[in-house]
């Protein structure tokens, strides 16, 4: 997914920035607001940063030039720490690792960020209000916030080097030539990152129930637990 420098035109890669900024601004906000309501928050958010970043760091090489295949993170983050301060923690991952790893580019952090930060963050976090809307237990929300998250963000950078890059080819054949390039690689990582994600969600909410916004009410905390809620 991360793509290199040089790959997308300028034009392009600053479109990406100005969009993936329509997010960062709200998430700024968001993450502002959530210190200051609970202090721990910012230790909270510096470790999931973290492990998006070692979680995103492990790539494989696709027939995609200048792209990769890897794992997110990004889905479980925006589940526990907020989809748009997701897409904060995930614009600094990408910095870092442009610079430390040679891991995408600088040009195209706003493409990346847009992609793994906010199409597979948003899309992730939909997915698990949506399936815990209908009761569905905890495990199966998380594992299809994990996949369909995953899958969406290889959707999108496929779309970005597509709208970039299809020429005379129809830019929706062009779109799914670039997929192919990553499907053999992204399906059974999406699946990993399923199981991951419904594990993860699963092992929290059996110790540290109150560090799942939205999932447990103090009652049902003590009912399950036989603890009252614990400060996050």
């Amino acid at each position: 997914m991360h793509i290199e420098d040089g790959i997308l035109p300028p034009r392009a890669w600053g479109f990406w920035y100005g969009v993936t900024l329509l997010f960062i601004v709200p998430g700024i906000r968001e993450i502002k607001r959530r210190v200051r309501e609970n202090l721990s928050y910012k230790p909270f958010l510096a470790m999931v940063g973290v492990a998006v970043f070692v979680i995103s760091a492990m790539h494989l090489p696709v027939p995609v030039t200048g792209s990769c295949s890897h794992p997110c993170g990004t889905p479980l983050a925006a589940i526990i720490v907020g989809p748009f301060a997701t897409a904060v923690i995930s614009l600094i991952v990408l910095f870092f690792q442009a610079i430390f790893l040679g891991h995408g580019g600088i040009t195209t952090i706003g493409a990346n960020d847009f992609s793994m930060g906010i199409a597979g963050g948003i899309s992730g976090y939909l997915c698990w209000r949506l399936a815990r809307r209908f009761n569905s237990p905890l495990w199966l929300a998380g594992g299809i916030a994990g996949f369909v998250g995953d899958v969406l963000t290889y959707l999108t950078s496929s779309f970005e080097l597509a709208l970039s890059l299809h020429g005379h080819i129809p830019l929706l054949k062009q779109w799914m030539i670039f997929f192919a390039g990553y499907g053999p690689t992204q399906l059974p990582l999406a699946v990993a990152e399923a199981v991951f994600t419904a594990a993860v969600l699963q092992v929290m909410y059996n110790r540290r129930p109150d560090l799942l916004p939205g999932v447990t009410d103090r009652k049902k905390i003590f009912r399950e637990t036989g603890k009252p809620e614990m400060e996050g």
